[in-house]
């Protein structure tokens, strides 16, 4: 059973060139075009999609307004096709808040060939958000201020000590599951590493929204960082992120190396640096995501002595990476999004300095 797919986008040449990828793969056929939402409403009735591609700025109709009533009234997967702009990237990850699986940007030049060469990743994101668990979100005001309220302690325990970290590896879904894990992480916090599965010029500005909403700061990493209690550092997505060890300080370090797992930033990158230089004085967490990246890396975390978990199915948005990580033995526990950051800091309310020796 092919992947029914509606495309929805105001540029004629997009809406070409998005059918053409989509129509070139064996599992997924287009089952409909509209140039706005308007259109599209009346094609989501006649063919009944798996999955929605949409245009996030769109004529007659907002495409974020769309959105929000698509996902009130009849919750589907869908892929935001976005412009490579600071305003295309507040509106995306707008989009995914209101409940939209994933997104793919336009290329800037050469629009045709460009979407062309991405043909595998918009195929692999499609299928990805097929599979996907759609369900109602609770939207935050994008005006939030800093969270105050459902932040849990960090219970203190004489022995703990500010060498331990928390690394954090996410694709598919994982912009609101790691806006909902830092939101309840204490100011107090042991400092924090995170590799998203992002494109360039979407990673600061999630930084900067992630910032305004927890309690921790929350910051892009530029790399030669001192990594800091109460601080998270996010891998920009031209680079990937590691951790390094100057002296008796943990230090960020960002490099162009060449994509691992058809990534970069890679979060099995992030983990086998973590791995090398944090050891036992590690946690790891693997959070919704499509694929494999993190597994290997975390199993080596495991074997260094870290304590891993990873988000269980019912709460991911898809179960790619988490169950990987799982198969290959290389975590201690599993938990819901819900439930993990209370487990993590429980963790390290009881694992304190005679067991960070290294």
């Amino acid at each position: 059973m092919k992947i029914k797919v509606l495309i929805v986008d105001d540029s004629a040449l997009i809406r070409s060139v998005m059918k053409e990828i989509i129509n070139s793969q064996p599992d997924m056929e287009v089952v409909g075009v509209a140039p706005d939402p308007i259109v599209a409403r009346d094609l989501i009735k006649q063919t009944n999609p798996d999955v929605l591609t949409l245009d996030v700025e769109m004529p007659r109709m907002d495409g974020l307004d769309f959105l929000e009533k698509l996902m009130r009234l009849r919750p589907m997967p869908v892929v935001m096709v976005s412009s490579l702009t600071e305003r295309g990237s507040e509106i995306t990850l707008r989009a995914l808040e209101l409940g939209a699986v994933d997104f793919v940007t336009k290329p800037k030049m050469s629009i045709q060939s460009g979407m062309l060469e991405y043909t595998e990743m918009i195929a692999d994101k499609i299928r990805a958000a097929s599979k996907a668990r759609i369900k109602p979100r609770q939207i935050t005001p994008a005006d939030s201020n800093k969270a105050g309220e459902g932040v849990l302690p960090l219970i203190r325990n004489p022995l703990t000590s500010s060498e331990k970290l928390i690394i954090i590896g996410a694709s598919t879904g994982g912009t609101e599951a790691i806006k909902d894990f830092l939101m309840q992480m204490p100011s107090d916090c042991p400092g924090i590493l995170i590799t998203q599965h992002m494109p360039p010029g979407f990673t600061k500005s999630f930084a900067q929204r992630l910032d305004n909403l927890c309690k921790i700061d929350v910051k892009e990493s530029e790399g030669g960082e001192r990594v800091l209690p109460g601080h998270a550092y996010l891998a920009p997505g031209h680079s990937h992120l590691q951790l390094v060890r100057s002296g008796a300080n943990y230090m960020t370090q960002i490099d162009q190396g060449p994509p691992v797992n058809r990534h970069r930033p890679s979060v099995d990158v992030l983990f086998h640096s973590a791995a090398v230089h944090a050891g036992k004085n590690a946690v790891g967490v693997i959070l919704t995501g499509m694929g494999k990246d993190g597994a290997l890396g975390m199993l080596e975390m495991k074997n260094a002595g870290a304590y891993n978990f990873a988000q269980d199915e019912a709460s991911c948005v898809v179960f790619g990476m988490p169950r990987e990580a799982i198969a290959v033995g290389a975590t201690h526990e599993v938990g819901s999004l819900n439930s993990l950051p209370g487990m993590v800091l429980g963790y390290l309310a009881t694992h304190g300095s005679r067991a960070l020796r290294v």
